[in-house]
């Protein structure tokens, strides 16, 4: 007698790759923001050689646009839940404010970390979710295409 088939769905493993990888994104952002002033205030000598510059937050931002939109739209549409998929465009949104912002370098910050924290926690909702609607799948037919 064999034992159930574990199905793997290719479309449900580039999913969580991409929430991971927004995931991850994220987390490398809030360590840009947080992190980097910290280690630019405390080595002035390679204050000059670290910052990336302005066109530094627009390459993220391109990055996490496609990467989030290809990750929580296609989990809302499975599992139904706007919560994730709002989220990220808020958290999208404060992101772009953050590049376009001209308040000052603390309300750029302030409005970037918020995006960050909000896309991250999005990202991580959605996978949650996944996960969830596929533990409910194995158990009700043994089998699982996440």
């Amino acid at each position: 007698m064999e034992g159930p088939m574990l199905k793997i769905d290719l479309r449900n493993v580039a999913d969580n790759w991409l929430d991971g990888a927004a995931t991850c994104a994220s987390a490398a952002c809030l360590v840009h923001c947080l992190v980097l002033p910290l280690v630019i205030a405390l080595l002035p000598t390679l204050a000059g050689s670290l910052d990336p510059g302005e066109g530094f937050h627009t390459l993220i931002l391109l990055f996490a646009v496609p990467t989030s939109a290809l990750a929580l739209v296609p989990g809302w549409r499975r599992g139904g839940a706007i919560g994730p998929l709002a989220a990220g465009v808020v958290g999208l949104f404060l992101l772009s404010a953050g590049v376009v912002v001209s308040g000052g370098p603390i309300l750029e910050r302030v409005v970037t970390v918020a995006g960050s924290l909000l896309l991250a926690g999005a990202h991580i909702a959605n996978w949650r979710m996944r996960r969830t609607a596929c533990s409910a799948q194995v158990r009700g037919s043994g089998g699982c295409s996440c």
